[in-house]
């Protein structure tokens, strides 16, 4: 008899973001390489809305946002890292549509 699946429902103002983590080296825009062991202070990073609470309002499942990953709450799922946070602690929103952008695009 197999296992049920139980389906994740995230809670009042919170939101589960996939983020992709960097294994790979990078370079900067002046072309030198930064190593994947180099820690960035203050470094905000885009992931992706995998999940989000009743309470929320300003993004839906699928939109992008940007916010700091420290001092979050990781949750592994079938092998994919997810982080937990509050909708306040998001920094921005990349939508397709938007009433209020900046006019910058990912």
């Amino acid at each position: 008899m197999a296992d049920p699946k139980f389906e994740i429902q995230m809670l009042h103002d919170r939101v589960m973001v996939k983020v992709e983590r960097e294994l790979e080296e990078r370079r900067s825009s002046a072309g030198i390489v930064i190593p994947a062991t180099v820690k960035m202070a203050n470094r905000l990073v885009w992931g992706e809305v995998s999940g989000a609470g009743a309470s929320v309002r300003s993004v839906k499942t699928g939109d992008k946002v940007l916010f700091n990953p420290e001092d979050q709450y990781e949750v592994e799922v079938q092998g994919q890292l997810y982080l937990v946070l509050r909708e306040r602690d998001l920094h921005a929103v990349a939508t397709q549509q938007t009433d209020h952008g900046t006019g910058l695009y990912l």
